[in-house]
């Protein structure tokens, strides 16, 4: 089975669970930004949570099946058609051969991501067929989707349609967003001033938000505690000498807009981090547009963790109610 990429949409990647491992040779994890919504797809359809899919940003693509499928599309809210028939989202549905998946505009969220029984069955690279844009790996030939690619299908499960995700098991941004953070190694280069406002103040999504990192507007400029430059860590109070870059971490480079390093972020560099976003809350950050108001809120290890431990109950809880219903 193959389907035919009529319209590539914005941004179309064919994206897994991404390719732990690498990260000390510079290649990121990579994967899907919102890996809940992924997994879910996946379950939806009868695949593993790890198969590939695609997530497309802002504007979805239009598809054309050559074979009869079932297909899942989670994450942000962008009603899909077949055929210009409305379908429901976090649902699995039919499409037979020779009709047309296609995309409205977007309501809200920012990706969507698109699951299809068997998985998309591209070549793996270094154990993931997720696709990194800037080094040309893995997907379809190491790029976004354009109109003309012919993605094939892997061997199709058993799978029904009408399987669906419950409302309570959506998770979705609150408004404004709400990311919580663990202050990190550098922390004691704030000021207090600074301290206080990173949490105290009102952020935006600027633009500038992509797979490699989420960049904010409109906070007060961090100040730093005086000190004189190490060598090798340049003049710039914001600066420090290299440093491993953690997934999720936060650096402000010239302290003004904090930017948190997502799925294709490069491992390290010469910026000040103020801390790293907790991993419950990094699929969220996938689904804010531009512009959105965003607050940061400072939690301890052990809120950190008791909010991981819950977000691996709502894992299991979506796999059982899906099992059951299946």
């Amino acid at each position: 089975m193959a389907i035919n990429v009529l319209h590539h949409g914005l941004a179309t990647t064919i994206q897994d669970l991404g390719r732990p491992g690498y990260f000390h040779l510079g290649i990121p994890i990579g994967g899907a930004m919102d890996r809940y919504a992924m997994r879910a797809a996946n379950l939806l359809v009868g695949n593993d949570e790890g198969a590939a899919g695609l997530e497309a940003v802002f504007l979805g693509p239009k598809l054309e099946f050559t074979e009869d499928a079932v297909v899942a599309v989670t994450g942000a809210d962008m009603p899909v058609k077949v055929d210009d028939v409305l379908q429901p989202g976090w649902t699995a549905f039919r499409v037979k051969a020779g009709q047309t998946l296609s995309f409205d505009f977007l309501k809200s969220g920012a990706r969507i991501y698109i699951a299809v029984s068997g998985g998309i069955d591209v070549p793996e690279a270094l154990g993931s067929r997720s696709t990194y844009p800037i080094g040309a790996l893995g997907g379809y030939k190491g790029r976004a989707l354009a109109a003309g690619d012919v993605l094939p299908v892997g061997q199709a499960r058993a799978a029904g349609k009408g399987l669906t995700v419950d409302e309570s098991l959506r998770r979705k941004p609150a408004e404004p967003a709400a990311l919580r953070v663990l202050p990190g190694l550098y922390w004691d280069r704030l000021t207090d001033e600074a301290k206080q406002s990173f949490f105290a103040d009102e952020w935006k999504v600027a633009p500038e938000a992509d797979r490699m990192g989420y960049r904010f507007r409109g906070g007060r400029k961090l100040s730093f505690v005086d000190r004189d430059q190490p060598f090798g860590a340049g003049s710039d109070p914001s600066n420090i000498v290299d440093s491993c870059y953690p997934y999720g971490s936060i650096q402000v480079p010239g302290g003004t807009e904090p930017i948190i390093l997502h799925r294709d972020a490069v491992s390290g560099g010469g910026y000040f981090m103020v801390g790293t976003v907790i991993s419950a809350d990094m699929d969220l950050i996938g689904q804010l547009q531009p512009h959105t108001p965003t607050r940061f809120v400072e939690v301890t290890m052990e809120e950190a963790l008791a909010a991981r431990a819950e977000e691996g109950k709502r894992l299991e809880a979506l796999r059982t109610a899906i099992a059951t219903s299946a």
